[in-house]
């Protein structure tokens, strides 16, 4: 019989690291030129990321009906793609981060 860990995503992690000290960052430096919180940073990065991708759907829903240019269309992609690919590294990072965290013995 193996022990599972249940499958953590970006939101659900951040909700997790929240929920330790009731969404604040007591205890924990803070980090960052703003004095911002590591979950903070985390949020502000994945709603960037969703804003890149809402980016390019505009831009490919522009050139689809005719009024948008070729090259702001690739551009905007790669840019939505190259942020997806940054938030999954983060992500796997965060996870195996979790995992190791877990693997300690007490």
């Amino acid at each position: 019989m193996t022990n599972a860990l249940p499958a953590i995503g970006p939101s659900n992690a951040l909700k997790a690291y929240q929920s330790v000290d009731g969404g604040q960052t007591t205890g924990l430096p803070p980090t960052g030129q703003g004095g911002e919180g590591f979950a903070a940073m985390l949020g502000r990065a994945l709603d960037g990321a969703v804003a890149t991708g809402h980016s390019a759907d505009a831009q490919a829903q522009q050139a689809i009906s005719g009024h948008g240019d070729l090259t702001q269309v690739v551009t905007a992609v790669s840019r939505a793609e190259l942020a997806l690919q940054t938030t999954v590294a983060v992500r796997d990072r965060v996870i195996a981060a979790y995992q190791d965290i877990i693997k300690m013995p007490i």
